[in-house]
């Protein structure tokens, strides 16, 4: 359970750092574009694609760290009236559906990428479009992941044994 659990800090902290990064560069992106339009009548003609595809690895981020704080929008009105251990049986079949649909959409999503790299779109000169979209069967699989570690990390809480979520 240890190492689940420093997998699992591991990779928020890692998501953490590039949601801050790319959100920072979203902001000083967006304020260049509305100085240099409405300053100088100008522009970055590929800082607004850029941003668009930024949301996206923002959003993804964003849901993955969701799930590891177990955060995710959630119908709590029975669990309410449940034991502790039925309270953990369910939510270790949530996080269990969570996970086998992520898993169903990194397999849909990563033949959408396969199609996009084919077309050969690019987002900015040089920067192809496909690369922009890779976070989304990686957005699926990191909040898969977290999914499977919170179902293993409640297992002793199904059991009967009280361990805590955060070590």
């Amino acid at each position: 359970m240890t190492l689940l659990r420093s997998i699992d800090r591991g990779l928020v902290k890692a998501e953490g750092w590039l949601l801050v990064l790319f959100l920072g560069i979203m902001v000083v992106l967006s304020f260049a574009q509305v100085v240099l339009r409405n300053v100088f009548s100008t522009g970055f003609i590929w800082a607004d694609p850029l941003v668009r595809h930024m949301v996206l690895w923002v959003g993804f981020l964003g849901a993955a760290i969701a799930t590891h704080e177990e955060r995710h929008i959630s119908i709590d009105a029975l669990t309410r009236f449940l034991s502790p251990r039925w309270k953990a049986a369910a939510a270790i079949a949530g996080q269990l559906f969570l996970a086998v649909v992520c898993v169903a959409l990194v397999s849909a999503s990563w033949t959408f990428l396969m199609e996009e790299k084919e077309s050969g779109g690019e987002i900015v000169t040089g920067l192809p479009t496909y690369l922009g979209l890779m976070i989304i069967p990686l957005g699926y699989l990191l909040i898969a992941v977290h999914a499977v570690i919170r179902c293993l990390t409640r297992w002793p809480a199904l059991l009967g044994r009280d361990l805590p979520m955060e070590a």
